[in-house]
């Protein structure tokens, strides 16, 4: 029997962890695209550009327009003036997001067990080995 390939196995991986995801995070107002990454980049980084978020977690500029559009309107983030570029926001959790991160945090540790939960510690140090090896390739 043929081995699946390694992106076919990945891609899928992720849509199904997406899946997953979303529904966790539906009844907080949270939706698709990776809205939870934004949220908790900005919680971690307060003032954080549009730009940077883009970079950083390596989204395309209308995905991160359109998830930080959404966590605007959800109450979780505001966009203030940069003083020092009159074409940028900065970007701040709101005391809803701040509130909130607890619960976040805690929906992707426990997402992060079960995704994991039938290995070994060893093996799970492998993955993570391999999976950053791949990732820091493909940068």
């Amino acid at each position: 029997m043929a081995r699946e390939p390694i992106g076919k196995l990945i891609s899928h991986l992720h849509r199904q962890n997406q899946k997953k995801l979303v529904k966790q995070f539906v009844p907080y107002g949270i939706g698709s695209g990776g809205q939870h990454s934004f949220l908790k980049l900005i919680l971690s980084r307060p003032g954080i550009t549009q730009d940077q978020l883009t970079a950083e977690l390596k989204f395309d500029k209308a995905t991160t327009a359109r998830s930080v559009k959404q966590l605007e309107n959800s109450g979780y983030i505001e966009r203030k003036d940069d003083p020092n570029d009159r074409r940028s926001h900065l970007l701040y959790p709101t005391p809803k997001a701040i509130d909130f991160f607890p619960v976040l945090q805690s929906i992707l540790d426990e997402f992060n067990k079960s995704l994991v939960g039938h290995l070994t510690d060893e093996e799970v140090e492998q993955l993570h080995f391999l999976l950053q090896k791949i990732s820091k390739n493909e940068e």
